[in-house]
């Protein structure tokens, strides 16, 4: 019997990585080619332009104008997004056929605003916790219960 291979994806805003889970005796090893980073650039380095201005309503003063949302926050959406885009695309394929997610809650939520609908039905397990910094060998006891073969 073929094992049920599943992925397992750790992700922050501005890391993550995809590992491979074949049987218990094989534990997990990283996906050759799906491991991501992005900058980690400040507010100042984003916006590095002046923010613009508007006129008063009363008076003749200007002030500045505050962004509509955080820029760090859309950079860091935007890369969840595109991690996200790899993955529907390797479901189309069938790279695997379950997939557990554990990502700091934030970027848990933007994820599965980003996941196709078939991309979730594969999901098994989701914990909301940053383990982008945990040695690959030390991750295992984070998935007790989340990583069976059926």
């Amino acid at each position: 019997m073929k094992p049920t291979v599943t992925w397992v994806l750790i992700a922050d805003g501005a890391q993550a990585r995809v590992l491979e889970y074949s049987g218990p005796s094989k534990g997990l090893v990283q996906v050759e080619g799906l491991k991501f980073q992005d900058a980690h650039m400040k507010n100042r380095e984003i916006m590095a332009d002046r923010p613009g201005r508007v006129y008063s309503s009363a008076g003749h003063g200007r002030s500045a104008m505050e962004p509509r949302t955080d820029p760090v926050d859309y950079r860091e959406s935007e890369f969840l997004r595109s991690v996200a885009e790899l993955l529907n695309q390797k479901c189309l394929e069938g790279a695997f056929r379950k997939l557990v997610i554990a990502a700091a809650p934030q970027a848990l939520g933007d994820l599965r605003r980003f996941l196709t609908p078939a991309t979730m039905e594969k999901v098994t397990a989701e914990i909301p916790k940053d383990l982008t910094t945990v040695p690959i060998l030390q991750l295992g006891k984070h998935f007790e219960g989340a990583l069976v073969l059926q």
